[in-house]
Formats: C-alpha cells, structure tokens, sequence
C-alpha cells in the first residue's frame, strides 16, 4: 500500500509508515537479545562475537521478509526456502552459543504462525516452546534446585517465547490491520463523495425539472400574447424571471443541502402552473401536520409529478390527492394524457430513493383508460 502524507504527524498514513519503523526497531531489539546473551555469556562460557552478530542479523533480516509479507497478508516468494534457513540459523549456534542463544526460538515461533497454515502453523509453533520448557526444567531439576526453582524455569521460558513469539507476530497484524484500516476509510469516503453527488443530481433534477419545465411554458406564453396582448406577455416574462430567481436560490440552497419543500408551497406552485398550461387542476393535499421528512417526500412527488405531466403528455386534466391509510400517508397525482412510457428517466427513481429512504413506496403505471398514475406512500410515523 503507498503511503502518502500531507505534511502532518498526526496523518493517519503517517501512522502507518511509523507502525513499519516500529516493526523493524522491534526486529533489531529482539535479535540483539541472545547476540547479547552469548557475547556475555549470561548463561554459561561467552562465545565469538562475529559469529553471534552475522547470525542475528541473518535471522533478523529473514524474519523482517517474512513479517512485512504477513503485513500485507501474504507469504514471501519462496517461504519454505527462508523459513528453512531461519531454522537452520536458529538451531545451528546453540551448538555453540547453548542457552545463550535459545531466546532465538521465538523468531521460529513467529515465523511459523506468518508462513503455515492450519494445524502444521500451531504444532510447529508449540513444539520449540514446550521442548524448550520442558528441557529448562529438566536441567534445573539436575543441578538440584527445588520444586520452585524447576516451576520458574519452565514458566521463565515458557512465558518468555510466548510473549517474543506473539510480539513479533502481533505487531505485523497490528500493520495489516492499519493498512485494512485506511483502505476502510478510503472507501467509505468515496462511498460519501458518491452519495453527496447522487443527492445533489437527485435534487437539481428535482428541482430544475419543473422550474425549466415553467420557464419553456411560460415563455411559449408570452410569445403567443406578445402580439395581441402585450400586457399579458409582459406578465408572463415577469413571471418567468421570479421563476428563474427561485431556480437560482433552490440551486444554491441544494449544494449547501439546505434546500427544503413543503406540500403546501408545492401544491399551489403546481396550481398555478398547470392553470398556466390550460391543464384543468383538481388539487386536493391538506394534511394535519407531519413530520418534516414526510412531508419533504409528498413534496417532492408533487413537483415530479407536475414536472412528467407538462413533459411528457397531452393532460387536459389533472388530479392530485393526499390522504392517510393504515399508518401511511398517501400522495396521488393523475393525468389523463400519456404521451410517453412510465417510468423513464432519472425523476421517479429519485423519487423512489427518497421514499425508501422511509420505507416507503412508489408506484407508476399507464392505466387502461389512457391516464398516468404517480402514487407514493410513507409511514406516518418516521423513526
């Protein structure tokens, strides 16, 4: 995963990239241990230097491979070659290095649970700690300690490969957890981006489709009266304008997501324009009041409906109803003039995210007798 920062410690990438340092400061402090031990000799005759430096950081460098591969949650390319050889460069020195040098069995440990798979991963990982344990005690018990002097010399090395082993191989799943971690954010935040861009071409839709649809008619208007009647076309451009303001102000309010609607506002909106068409309008929606989400839905379906009616048919008339029904508020509008297939085009399915957002519905249908049925319904009570 490339990491890429922007200039600030506190950058979650800049966590990551510090979490790859901490994993080879953590390396090179776990190989220094039996290094130390046997240039020492801590536990027994001190041994050769050099050799107790190339070995450890032969086995450090190995194990590096094999960790940043468990970090990205993978093997490295030959695996059973270098884990092979980390086995030899762990056991080969205790030739000579002894007890000294069995503090290296934790990268055998770590390496196991990284390159192995299933049952092989855990019988190869506790095979180094209890023979370790138990020889430790065994030893003790030979040199005449007591019980307890046995007891710490088994837990001593018990504890003490379990916790390098599980260190070691805890800290690399700690970086693949960081880098599902950002991958994780870095979705989510293009899943946002989309949402806020399907919101805003959901309501610009929405909300120019009707404001343009008025503009083209009223224009055509003032055009007809501009020769017989010219106080009237100039009504009409009047008109127009206040209709394009309002556009201008909608789209704002939209990119800010301030934009709200009620059925009221829109109800006479479409009165108005529908008059304007020659469309006979029998509008009929006072509904006590409600929630702002359903009402901002019923709102919605009013100004789409309107917008399908004067785009895409011949409507001389036009009813839009609401009312309530077991538990739900219902918004229909009907036309008697389809032109065009129901349902095409981006509006009702806009319309129909908006109600399934409150597990509503939305249906419609080109009826036998030549109308166009819009109806949406939504839970009355919104959670």
């Amino acid at each position: 995963m490339s990491v890429v920062t922007n200039g600030s410690m506190g950058h979650p990438l800049w966590t990551v990239r510090r979490a790859r340092w901490f994993l080879v400061a953590l390396h090179i402090a776990a190989a220094a241990v039996a290094p130390v031990n046997a240039i020492s000799g801590l536990v027994g005759q001190p041994g050769n230097p050099a050799v107790a430096v190339l070995a450890a950081l032969a086995i450090g460098g190995l194990q590096l491979r094999h960790t940043f591969a468990a970090a990205r949650g993978e093997r490295p390319r030959g695996w059973q070659w270098t884990g092979l050889a980390l086995t030899v460069l762990v056991y080969l020195p205790m030739v000579w290095f002894g007890w000294n040098w069995a503090a290296m069995q934790w990268f055998v440990v770590a390496s196991a649970l990284m390159l192995l798979r299933g049952w092989p991963a855990a019988l190869v990982a506790a095979a180094p700690i209890l023979a370790t344990s138990i020889t430790s005690g065994v030893v003790v018990a030979r040199e005449g300690a007591s019980a307890a002097g046995v007891a710490f010399g088994v837990v001593y090395w018990l504890a003490g490969l379990v916790i390098g082993a599980v260190g070691l191989y805890g800290a690399a799943r700690l970086v693949r957890v960081l880098d599902e971690l950002h991958a994780t954010r870095a979705e989510l935040a293009e899943l946002a981006v989309g949402r806020e861009r399907l919101r805003l071409s959901r309501d610009l839709h929405d909300l120019l489709g009707q404001s343009l649809s008025a503009v083209s008619l009223k224009g055509d208007l003032a055009i007809r009266l501009l020769r017989n009647d010219p106080p009237g076309a100039r009504a009409q451009i009047e008109s127009l304008t206040g209709v394009a303001r309002d556009a201008l102000r909608g789209v704002r309010a939209v990119t800010r997501d301030e934009h709200a609607v009620s059925i009221r506002t829109e109800a006479d909106g479409a009165a108005a324009l529908l008059s304007a068409a020659g469309i006979e309008a029998r509008i009929d929606v006072d509904l006590p009041e409600l929630a702002p989400a359903v009402e901002n839905v019923l709102a919605w379906a009013v100004r789409e409906g309107v917008t399908n009616l004067l785009r895409h048919s011949d409507a001389r008339t036009c009813s839009i109803t609401a009312g309530h029904r077991d538990a739900a508020v219902w918004l229909e509008v009907v036309n008697d003039g389809v032109r065009t297939r129901a349902g095409d085009g981006s509006g009702l399915d806009g319309l129909a995210q908006r109600a399934r957002a409150l597990s509503g519905s939305v249906s419609a249908e080109s009826t036998r007798d030549g109308r166009f049925r819009l109806l949406v319904e939504v839970p009355e009570e919104v959670a």
